[in-house]
């Protein structure tokens, strides 16, 4: 019985079983291999060169998974994922990557060996709630009362693998004190830490050393007009996001004149339009107006007559910040509900100055002492562009780090050592099973190991010894009541040997641990249950539609 008669009407090709899930596994290596060498502390860097020839080094998993145009199906769920753990976490993209890769290669095993697909997934499930319970249990260690070396410590460990992990001493400061400046309490009485409320501004020349924090909202561009005051205080701040230009008619209107003096007139009016919406920012009590579109020359005269500072042409993200630390409202129009134009004060935000300054070669704006939420700015300085952005990244992922750990309080030690304690346990708790899953979860723990060999092998140094001398630690911590402080001994990579980590300041938040093992046995589990893959070819006769 030919295949033709089963299914005569898909038009596409299709394949099931075994073919389709070492397919999968197969793509899903392909793109943890690609990000497999930048992970640590000795990790490698990447080059992406994309269709206009434009470059980007970088060490970010995420970054590299999403220059990748990746176009198989299931290996588009993994860059999906690092995209996820980057918006949740910040940092850990690589390792989430990694591990699910694994789980998956395990798990391809495991399918081989004719287990079915569902026992595997159950036992992952379970395997993963288990680790989860165990860190949260056993691993973390509480950061009370944060001082600022443990965070230091955090930051510094999310750089290590970066660029910039030759000044990650000064980084780390820089960051930890942005981070805390940044601290504000909502409605519900939480602590929160707004990572968007730090302004991250990239300045050509001087050495990254010199890179430094300003307390103020920088606006990457300068006054509109030379004749503007440099600094107004107190500031009373209008956000627009329309264009303050001669109003035109809107297209399609016409006007049909009888008289050419009537011309003068209309041009007038449409002048004088504009001038009464200035007027009325300006009677409103605004002397710093920031906005989104133009403002062309005419209207500038009146900002310079009455001292104000106009911006124009500022992001749309740098104006819902600024609206927010100011507490003001982004008007997009005067009109209001009878017809008429006004500007209600109460959109108006406020802050102590605001100032312009020279950074670099660059007029920028700062606006200082906001009103409902402090903001800060971190200037970096580099070399060339390449350097700049790199920078950022790290910079960007350290922030993260710095946010999760002070909301949530914990940390656990980084360099393998979890995912050493994590693999100890659940070998153990595997043998107690007596059902399908215990397989399953023997491979989970297993494939929890890739963290630290993959480590060990960047950093050109013998995995399988290493490793072996790892586990044998945990097991001791696990084993014997009065050694439970090995359950903190992780790899030291420069010299090679086993450490304790929580001694030696290589802390993570216990929360990305956490977050990288569910999400990596999530995505794990949802290309695990793919069997059948249907693609369906193009249908010539629409493409002439």
């Amino acid at each position: 019985m030919s295949i033709s008669a089963q299914n005569p009407d898909i038009s596409g090709d299709r394949q099931s079983g075994q073919d389709v899930r070492t397919q999968n596994v197969m793509a899903c290596q392909a793109v943890a291999n690609i990000v497999k060498t930048s992970l640590g502390p000795v990790g490698l860097d990447k080059m992406l060169v994309d269709d206009i020839g434009d470059v980007t080094i970088t060490n970010d998993g995420a970054t590299i998974l999403r220059m990748l145009e990746v176009e198989h199906p299931a290996a588009k769920v993994l860059v999906e994922l690092a995209e996820l753990q980057d918006r949740e976490v910040g940092d850990g993209t690589t390792s989430v990557v990694i591990v699910a890769a694994e789980l998956l290669k395990r798990a391809n095993d495991l399918v081989r060996n004719k287990i079915h697909p569902t026992s595997i997934i159950s036992g992952y499930r379970l395997a993963m709630r288990e680790a989860c319970k165990y860190i949260e249990e056993k691993l973390v260690t509480k950061v009370e009362k944060l001082g600022k070396v443990p965070l230091i410590n955090c930051a510094k460990t999310s750089m290590s693998s970066k660029l910039i992990s030759g000044d990650s001493d000064f980084f780390a400061n820089l960051v930890v004190e942005a981070v805390l400046s940044v601290k504000m309490t909502n409605q519900r009485g939480e602590i929160k830490y707004p990572i968007k409320g730090i302004n991250i501004l990239k300045a050509h020349g001087q050495s990254a050393k010199d890179s430094y924090l300003l307390n103020g909202y920088a606006l990457n561009t300068g006054r509109a007009a030379q004749g503007m005051p440099l600094r107004v205080s107190p500031a009373k701040i209008a956000c627009l996001d329309f264009n303050l230009q001669k109003t035109k008619m809107q297209l399609g209107v016409q006007v049909v004149v009888n008289d050419p003096r009537e011309l003068e007139k209309i041009r007038q009016r449409e002048a004088d339009m504009t001038k009464e919406r200035i007027e009325k920012l300006l009677k409103a009590g605004a002397n710093v107006i920031l906005t989104t579109k133009g403002i062309d020359d005419m209207a500038l005269k009146y900002f310079v007559e009455a001292g104000a500072i106009a911006v124009r042409r500022v992001r749309k993200e740098d104006m819902r910040h600024v609206a927010k630390a100011t507490g003001a409202t982004l008007v997009t129009t005067f009109a209001d509900m009878e017809g008429e134009e006004t500007f209600d004060p109460a959109h108006l935000g406020s802050a102590d100055e605001v100032v312009e300054e020279r950074i670099a070669d660059d007029d920028v704006v700062l606006i200082k002492g906001t009103k409902t939420s402090s903001a800060v700015s971190l200037i970096l300085r580099g070399a060339n562009d390449y350097m700049l952005d790199e920078m950022e990244r790290a910079l960007h992922d350290a922030l993260c780090i710095v946010k999760r750990t002070l909301e949530s309080n914990t940390v656990v030690a980084g360099g393998g050592a979890v995912e050493s304690a994590l693999s100890v346990y659940l070998e153990h708790l595997a043998t107690t099973l007596g059902s399908r899953e215990q397989l399953a979860i023997a491979e989970f723990a297993d494939a929890l190991l890739i963290i630290p060999k993959v480590l060990a092998v960047n950093a050109a140094k013998d995995a399988t010894e290493l490793v072996a001398k790892l586990r044998a630690y945990h097991h001791t911590a696990q084993t014997k009541a009065d050694k439970k402080h090995y359950s903190s001994m992780g790899l030291d990579l420069v010299n090679g040997i086993v450490r304790n980590n929580l001694e030696a300041g290589v802390i993570e938040p216990a929360m990305s641990k956490v977050k990288i093992i569910q999400f990596a046995t999530e995505a794990a589990i949802t290309i695990l249950r793919i069997d059948d893959m249907i693609k369906l070819v193009k249908d010539e006769g629409q493409g002439d539609e």
